[in-house]
């Protein structure tokens, strides 16, 4: 049980020190504007779109972050890809509070019918604007 909790605990300090870097990279200038020089350096080639891309700098970080995490091959390769995906959910949801955004809300399925995600069950489900049920009744 110490172990299981100890790996939590680690993969959240990946999670969030992935972020933190991949944040650093993509978005900050750094201290003494470093990270602006070498990203200027680095101009429009594959360097230079890779250090604008949060999602793409989150998986090289956490590829390295990984092993704070993992001690086998496939562990490392879950906990690899859960890091990523865990920093580009962080990212999403800082990026969306300072943005004004409203925040995303996740809702319980009220039924089986409604599990299918996209299928709808009636023709015109979607209403004319095109939007699912929920947006539709908070837009203006």
């Amino acid at each position: 049980m110490a172990d299981e909790a100890g790996f939590g605990f680690r993969l959240v300090l990946a999670v969030l020190a992935t972020w933190r870097v991949a944040h650093l990279l993509a978005h900050e200038d750094g201290p003494a504007e470093v990270i602006y020089r070498i990203r200027r350096r680095m101009g429009a080639g594959f360097w230079g779109k890779l250090m604008d891309c949060f999602q793409c700098l989150s998986l090289w970080v956490a590829a390295a972050v990984a092993f704070f995490v993992a001690s086998h091959p496939v562990d490392w390769i879950m906990s690899w890809l859960a890091i990523s995906g865990g920093a580009c959910l962080l990212e999403r949801w800082s990026s969306r509070q300072t943005m004004g955004a409203p925040p995303v809300v996740i809702e319980r399925l009220t039924s089986m019918e409604e599990s299918h995600g996209m299928l709808r069950t009636k023709p015109g489900d979607a209403g004319e604007s095109g939007l699912p049920r929920a947006d539709r009744e908070s837009a203006p």
